[in-house]
């Protein structure tokens, strides 16, 4: 009987390696026939408009090198492929790659925002800033006023990005007793970003940032700053000014906050497993509180004293906590104050700037016309379209004209690092990643 079952498997393990060369055969066959046997659109990684048509070439010696040079991936696989790209290896290699991505998925980055009022425009414009070139998934999480839920399905849902970005779309939510007070802390719906690790319990990192950020480098690399947390760090932000002598904490604050001139809170990573964890040192009780715990009481003690609303109970946690805080460089989080008195950014100066935030509404008035000159060019930016010539160049042309003002005058750290970002994104397009 054991004998039968040997035999019986060997006979299936020889049958199952036929139909998989047989198939291997089938696929090398149908790419040989003359016109390639594909007319649908398939996704081209290595051009620059993001699409082309599949089928339209045969395999000569242009394919050849193709083969060579691009690999397969989760969304390129072997049958999303131009047909003048591989035969047999191809097919081969698509398999085990399906396999092997079928257990182990790309991880994907989390990224959080909250939109109230007029800010559907900003937010989709930031959106489409973190997809142009971030390298791993992206999913988005939404938190919007619920007639603005259409719009922003609508927009998204046209993003020809498949595979690579995700969303979901929640409404704005506060504790139910306390939801008025919350409501009308500094801006509409502002403070939602307190209570996200307490709303997305299944998410374990999560990158919160304002509507008016735009990213200029990829998003996985603030991503990556979470693999150098220590063991006692939570969360990380921007210092809110690299000169004291124009600080707004420092000069005019009536409650405690982070460091030397406080920490801003429009770029915000979070570690949201260790928040929710974690038990804060406070003045309120000698007995520590969890998050959930200290929200509310800090908001009551101190919300006579406060002006930026949720940003200054930041400060004031992280002041009875510093441990917890890792702190990035300003041009991870630059701002007008960074140059409307002069430059004081000086990482920027150096390596560019990294992500833009455009607070004080600078992306829709004329009084700092170098961070409106950026955030227009990304907002008519056309996915597919070539990154040199229809973002960048004509970028450089309008930061030109506002060498006027303190900002302009040093328009070429807005482009250093952009530069920079594109020229790495066609190198990666060029090794098919």
């Amino acid at each position: 009987m054991r004998r039968f079952a040997r035999v019986a498997l060997l006979c299936l393990g020889c049958a199952v390696c036929s139909l998989l060369y047989g198939l291997s055969q089938l696929a090398l066959s149908l790419e040989q026939e003359p016109g390639g046997g594909r007319d649908t659109q398939a996704r081209d990684p290595a051009a620059p408009g993001g699409r082309r048509r599949a089928g339209s070439a045969g395999r000569g010696e242009a394919g050849t090198e193709r083969c060579k040079n691009l690999s397969l991936s989760f969304w390129n696989s072997y049958w999303m492929l131009p047909s003048d790209v591989c035969g047999m290896n191809c097919f081969w290699e698509a398999a085990f790659r399906y396999e092997y991505m079928k257990t182990h998925p790309p991880e994907k980055m989390h990224l959080a925002v909250v939109a109230c009022g007029e800010r559907l425009e900003e937010t989709v414009t930031m959106l489409r800033s973190a997809i142009i070139f971030s390298i791993k998934p992206l999913h988005f999480h939404i938190f919007a006023e619920d007639q603005l839920h259409e719009s922003f399905k609508d927009t998204l849902d046209e993003f020809p990005y498949e595979g690579k970005v995700y969303y979901t779309l929640y409404p704005i939510t506060f504790p139910s007793e306390s939801a008025a007070e919350w409501k009308k802390l500094f801006k509409p719906c502002a403070s939602q970003r307190l209570f996200l690790p307490l709303i997305l319990k299944n998410v374990d990192s999560l990158l919160y940032v304002d509507t008016d950020i735009l990213f200029l480098r990829p998003v996985d690399d603030i991503w990556s700053f979470l693999g150098k947390f220590n063991s006692t760090q939570i969360a990380a932000m921007a210092p809110e000014h690299e000169e004291p002598r124009i600080g707004w904490y420092n000069r005019f604050a009536r409650h405690p906050y982070y460091g030397v001139t406080g920490i801003n809170s429009g770029v915000m990573l979070m570690n949201m497993t260790r928040i929710r964890r974690k038990y804060f040192k406070n003045d309120m009780t000698p007995v520590r509180l969890q998050w959930r715990e200290i929200l509310m009481p800090l908001l009551k003690k101190y919300k006579l004293n406060i002006t930026w609303g949720d940003q200054d109970l930041l400060n004031i946690m992280f002041f009875h906590n510093p441990e917890s805080l890792y702190v990035f460089p300003c041009q991870w989080n630059y701002r007008p104050d960074h140059c409307i008195y002069g430059s004081n950014c000086k990482a920027a100066e150096e390596e560019g700037i990294f992500i833009l935030h455009g607070n004080r509404g600078v992306y829709h008035d004329d009084k700092q016309p170098t961070f409106r000159a950026v955030y227009e060019a990304i907002k008519n930016y056309s996915f597919g379209d070539d990154l040199v010539h229809s973002l960048l160049q004509p970028l450089e042309q309008e930061l030109q004209k506002t060498m006027h003002t303190y900002c302009g005058r040093v328009y070429k750290v807005f482009i250093k690092q952009l530069t920079k970002s594109i020229r790495d994104l066609y190198a990666r397009r060029s090794k098919g990643r």
